[in-house]
């Protein structure tokens, strides 16, 4: 990774689903004027990619084969995030629940996390050296994608809020009943937590922040105000 500029700044925010990561980590970047990245929408993304082409997700071998075919391009604006697969909007797409269910397997093939981590290092090394920095979030950015960044956030909350949370996201078709939201929460998360390859963990120098109890507001406020003394502390 390049050498970050000097008043740049590097974040990076960990956690579980529903923990309020995305709209946390974006609008720390919007109020900071820091850049930002959702590592998860990559994941998404390449999943979405070997749905529509027809690879088999719970095949390893398959997905790993086909893991450097498809170009992703991640915008990195706060105010309007952008995820591309072969030049097209995957914004959307990205997002259901077929998506969802199998992005935990994809996500598993080290071929896939290896292409992915090192898209997300050179990103995060551009806006280090270009720009005042970024906010980074995802499972395992602490730990194995930037574990030299300058701050580390690691978001967490019980699994009844983060699934009240994610079926207030949910619309239509996609909506979901709390009992079976938490399940796949639950699901994910161990998913996440149990694969051998970078998987979901706090670092040993994170800041754990609990987002039960706490508004939106609250935990963008409390992120904030960490990303303000770490910038005050290398003055």
């Amino acid at each position: 990774m390049e050498t970050a500029a000097p008043s740049a700044v590097i974040v990076a925010i960990d956690g579980p689903s529903g923990t309020g990561k995305s709209s946390t980590s974006k609008a720390v970047a919007a109020k900071l004027g820091l850049r930002y990245l959702d590592t998860g929408a990559q994941y998404r993304a390449i999943t979405w990619w070997m749905i529509t082409n027809g690879v088999d997700t719970d095949d390893p071998q398959a997905v790993a084969l086909a893991a450097g075919k498809p170009a992703l391009v991640s915008g990195t604006d706060p105010h309007a995030p952008t995820i591309t697969v072969d030049g097209l909007d995957a914004s959307g797409p990205i997002r259901t629940r077929e998506v969802t269910s199998k992005v935990s397997a994809v996500s598993a093939v080290p071929e896939v996390r290896t292409l992915i981590t090192a898209l997300q290092r050179s990103i995060a090394a551009e806006a280090g050296a270009q720009a005042e920095g970024i906010v980074v979030e995802g499972r395992d950015i602490g730990t194995t994608v930037l574990p030299d960044a300058d701050l580390k956030v690691f978001l967490t909350a019980s699994a009844e809020a983060r699934a009240a949370r994610r079926s207030g996201e949910l619309r239509g078709k996609e909506a979901a009943d709390l009992a079976a939201t938490r399940e796949a929460l639950i699901k994910r998360d161990a998913a996440d937590s149990g694969r051998k390859t970078s998987p979901l963990a706090k670092a040993a120098d994170a800041v754990e922040v609990d987002t039960t109890e706490l508004t939106l507001d609250q935990v963008i406020e409390c992120v904030v105000t960490l990303v303000e003394e770490k910038r005050a502390g290398r003055k």
